[in-house]
């Protein structure tokens, strides 16, 4: 009796193929997904863009630059566009750079850096490099701070031992000509040497990092949250409520509503507006939540919020839309909208931040309409830019809202009564 009853129920599993989806294609489909995520991560090192303004000028600041230039896991940038390489970085242009999100975060050379690049003696004379980083990407300045130490140990040695031999000449009263001559030879030796054999261990080199973004925010990462979780859950509701069409159809009243003077097309935009609505009005509770809770800085970018929040209510309710249109009935919508939701979430940045992801993967998340919109308000409450720069990600996604529409309203067709 009790095989029985198990193999009943595996019987119904296989004619519900909803339930078949959930139960098995789902769970391989997140696991690729996390797997490709973390894979790529221990394969491959995702190159880490830094810019750099040299505000020495000399021999040395460029000898450093092009040995950071040298590393597999940075992409150097000496200038805004890599079309005129004759403009270079100064200080203000690379800090606004950063702010632009152009980088996660840059390096300033100081002054004086050729005439004494080291520390000695654990003082703090010397010069001092600052990284300026954007801080909604913590992984790049550690990654860039280490790299800096690691190349001004290798790339410089010679300057290294000057710099030491100038130190002991100072405070041993004087070393003789012989002596200097000996360590200059000895320079000349060390230098044929391979990269690698000369490192050595400590952090004689000065650095600041400073953070051009997060610093002057009560709760900088709460707007990234916000906008992830909430576009996430968004795709949920538009989804469940789409298929308000799907039950209307099975009972009847899709062909009453079609046989008065309302046209498919009205019925849909209709349709598309209460979804609409739906989502400005959750996307403004989540964002007062945040407000209210966790001191998000939601009244002095209102603007870019009503802005952002309006296009990417777009989207979702159209691909609300489309979803509905997709499935024949309610079991097979929850399965498909499961399934789609979560791997957009995943691979569009609403679970985590894209910049974790490998390259590829990356790039995926750029034809996923969810990254756009969180993208649109990581520069209205992190980075804090002007209402022109959301130019893009607003046409962007009330393009994917034309087409979701478009492609819906295609699908659709096989509900119209002849």
């Amino acid at each position: 009796m009790i095989t029985s009853i198990a193999r009943t129920s595996w019987l119904n599993l296989r004619r519900d193929r909803a339930a078949a989806v959930l139960s098995f294609v789902v769970p391989l489909v997140f696991f690729s997904i996390f797997a490709g995520i973390f894979a790529g991560q221990r394969n491959s090192t995702s190159k880490v863009r830094v810019a750099i303004a040299d505000e020495d000028r000399s021999p040395e600041s460029k000898k450093l630059i092009d040995a950071l230039a040298r590393e597999s896991s940075l992409e150097v940038r000496r200038g805004p566009d890599s079309k005129q390489p004759a403009i270079r970085f100064d200080a203000r242009s690379v800090d606004e750079y950063v702010r632009k999100g152009s980088a996660p975060a840059a390096i300033v050379i100081p002054k004086g850096y050729g005439a004494a690049p080291f520390r000695f003696g654990g003082t703090s004379a010397g010069p001092r490099f600052r990284i300026l980083a954007d801080s909604s990407d913590p992984v790049a300045s550690n990654v860039i701070s280490g790299m800096l130490q690691k190349v001004v140990m290798t790339a410089a040695p010679a300057s290294m031992i000057r710099a030491g031999t100038r130190e002991l000449d100072r405070w041993s009263g004087g070393l003789t000509a012989q002596q200097k001559s000996t360590i200059e030879q000895n320079i000349s030796t060390f230098e044929k040497r391979p990269a690698a054999e000369k490192g050595s261990g400590g952090t004689i080199v000065g650095i600041d990092v400073v953070d051009v973004l997060g610093k002057s925010k009560k709760n900088p990462i709460v707007a990234f949250y916000a906008a992830g979780i909430g576009v996430m859950f968004l795709l949920f509701t538009a989804s469940n409520a789409g298929g308000a069409l799907l039950e209307e159809a099975e009972s009847g009243t899709l062909d009453r509503i079609l046989s008065t003077r309302v046209t498919f097309t009205q019925l849909l935009l209709g349709k598309g507006l209460y979804l609409w609505t739906l989502a400005v009005t959750q996307l403004t509770v989540m964002f007062l939540w945040g407000a209210l809770v966790f001191g998000l800085e939601l009244r002095s970018h209102l603007a870019g919020f009503v802005l952002m929040t309006a296009a990417t209510a777009v989207a979702t309710s159209a691909f609300g839309l489309l979803l509905a249109a997709l499935a024949n009935t309610r079991q097979q919508l929850g399965a498909i909208s499961t399934l789609v939701v979560l791997s957009i979430s995943a691979l569009g940045g609403s679970m985590f931040p894209r910049f974790l992801m490998p390259a590829g993967l990356q790039k995926v998340g750029l034809v996923l309409f969810n990254a756009w919109a969180i993208e649109g308000f990581t520069r209205v409450f992190w980075r804090e830019e002007p209402l022109s720069s959301l130019a893009v990600p607003i046409l962007v996604l009330l393009a994917f809202g034309v087409a979701f529409f478009a492609i819906a309203r295609r699908l659709a067709r096989r509900w119209e009564v002849a």
